[in-house]
Parts: C-alpha cells; sequence; structure tokens
C-alpha cells in the first residue's frame, strides 16, 4: 500500500474515533433526558414489569445485547438477582410470520401485544428515527399503556413523536449513531441497576 495512501486512512481512521468521541461527549448534555428514562424504568421495575427493547441490524444486536444484560449480568462487580428483560427481534419465527402475515409495521407490534402489559417500558432503537417496524411498535406500545423510550439518530424522525422520552443522536453516519447508542444504553442500565441494588 502506498504510503500516501497510508496516511489517507490514518487521517480517517482518527476521524472517526474523534467524530465518535465528539457525539460522545456533546450527548453529556441530556442528562435531564437521560435521568426521565432511568426514572421511568425504575418505576417499571418496582412495580414488577420489564423492558423490551426493538431495533433493526446493528440496533436489534444493541438490543438483544442490552436485554441479556438485563437478565443476566451487566457487572460482574454488582451481585443481583436476574431481571425482566425482552428483545422483540429474537425470536425469528414470530418475526418472520408477522411479517409475512400482517406486514413489516406488524413485525414488532404483533408480538408487543402478546407480551407486553401496561407500564412495561419499550426501548425503540433506531439510528434514523425512521424504520417502520419500529415505529409500529411505538404506536402500539402507547395504545396499551407501554412506556415509550427511543434511542434515536439524525433529527428523530417520527419516532420522536411516539416517544415519552428520548435521546437523539446528532448524527446521520449509521455506525457513530449506533456507537453512541450501546455507550447511552449502557449508561442508562448502570445507573437504573444501582438505583435498584443501592
Amino acid at each position: 500500500m502506498a504510503i500516501s495512501n497510508q496516511t489517507q486512512e490514518a487521517e480517517r481512521f482518527g476521524a472517526m474515533l474523534r467524530r465518535s468521541a465528539e457525539l460522545k461527549t456533546a450527548l453529556a448534555a441530556e442528562t435531564a433526558q437521560v435521568l426521565a428514562i432511568v426514572d421511568a424504568c425504575e418505576a417499571a421495575m418496582r412495580a414488577g414489569r420489564k423492558l423490551i427493547f426493538c431495533g433493526n441490524g446493528g440496533s436489534a444486536a444493541d438490543a438483544q445485547h442490552l436485554a441479556t444484560e438485563w437478565v443476566i449480568r451487566l457487572r460482574g462487580s454488582q451481585p443481583r438477582a436476574s431481571w425482566p428483560a425482552i428483545t422483540l427481534a429474537l425470536d425469528t419465527s414470530a418475526v418472520t410470520a408477522a411479517v409475512n402475515d400482517f406486514g413489516v409495521d406488524e413485525m414488532f407490534a404483533r408480538p408487543l401485544r402478546g407480551l407486553g402489559v401496561a407500564g412495561d417500558v419499550l426501548f425503540g432503537i433506531t439510528t434514523s428515527g425512521r424504520s417502520a417496524n419500529v415505529l409500529g411498535a411505538l404506536k402500539a406500545a402507547r395504545e396499551m399503556g407501554i412506556v415509550t423510550i427511543g434511542l434515536l439518530g439524525g433529527d428523530g424522525g417520527p419516532a420522536l413523536a411516539l416517544c415519552d422520552q428520548a435521546v437523539v443522536v446528532p448524527d446521520h453516519d449509521t455506525a457513530r449513531v449506533q456507537e453512541c447508542h450501546i455507550t447511552l444504553g449502557h449508561a442508562i442500565l448502570t445507573l437504573l441497576e444501582d438505583r435498584l441494588v443501592g
């Protein structure tokens, strides 16, 4: 590889990490929004309800990641019981049947109607704020009395109006937004865990 190409790649690499750091630093000012999300989750957990997560692609992986850390363990240094959380993208048979029988808008909404109850908390994770299946889930959650939380990107898209609380990563680069979403998810769950075990 030519030296000039290596130099360009090194510059691009540095720019990617700096942008990720800049976005996360900017999100540190969203304290009120984050604490409102933690409040909603705490109220749900103390009432015997659960956390529900949904998203597409990398956001589906984030949804599964966060649900797993809530059910199994977030931090090895913090012993606690298992707590209830699910991801709506985990069951491929249910997801594909919902899309086939009812359409993409019902991909998450249909299982949510069977698994969710009033007082649960739904996290809709979408880097664009425009994912049809996440929008469908947020709408269904509103109808059911489920608290709606958005981890969004860009300008929040139509998802923003469907969320009781949301944090919007102000960028359109999917990778950078997803990096912020998983950081936000970890921070929210860490604060929530400290409240519940403290």
